[in-house]
């Protein structure tokens, strides 16, 4: 006779989110990246499905150039506002009942796809607001791109 075994896995299952969940998390999530990092998204997009908060930026993106416009058959202003509308996937929350204790997948570009991981702390649980801060890797620096200068390589003087 085999016997199974139970295992807990945080990234399957999940509880339904509750509107007043739902409403809590948005502005947590709003108030901490406004916070933290401002300048770094023009907006950021929340929605709820199931067991999942999703999180998404929309970003400023830079300029083309014109061997780009002429590429893509489009004008500098449409090609700003497809960008602008085009969402950066950030994170997937799972909530399991406490509205402290979500578990977080990352959005990977490679894949495509949700992948699960780990919040900064090691521990697959955490707040909303710890979700968001592993995942704004993908927001832009908030200072214009510019080419880096490093100080010119000399005799060092003792």
């Amino acid at each position: 006779m085999v016997k199974r075994t139970w295992v807990y896995d945080p990234h399957s299952g999940g509880k339904t989110i509750p509107a007043p969940v739902r409403q809590r998390t948005e502005r947590r999530l709003e108030a901490h990246a406004e916070k933290n990092y401002a300048g770094r998204f023009i907006r950021l997009g929340i929605r709820f499905h199931g067991a999942f908060c999703y999180v998404d930026a929309f970003v400023q993106p830079d300029e083309p150039s014109k061997a780009l416009l002429q590429t893509l058959g489009e004008t500098r202003e449409q090609y700003l506002e497809r960008l602008r509308e085009s969402p950066v996937h950030l994170c997937r929350l799972r909530f399991f009942g406490d509205e402290d204790r979500w578990t977080m997948a990352f959005y990977t570009y490679s894949h495509e796809a949700y992948e699960p991981c780990f919040f900064g702390s090691g521990d697959d649980h955490g707040a909303p607001e710890e979700a968001f801060d592993v995942a704004a890797v993908y927001l832009p620096d908030a200072r214009p791109s510019r080419a880096r200068r490093f100080p010119r390589a000399g005799p060092r003087r003792w």
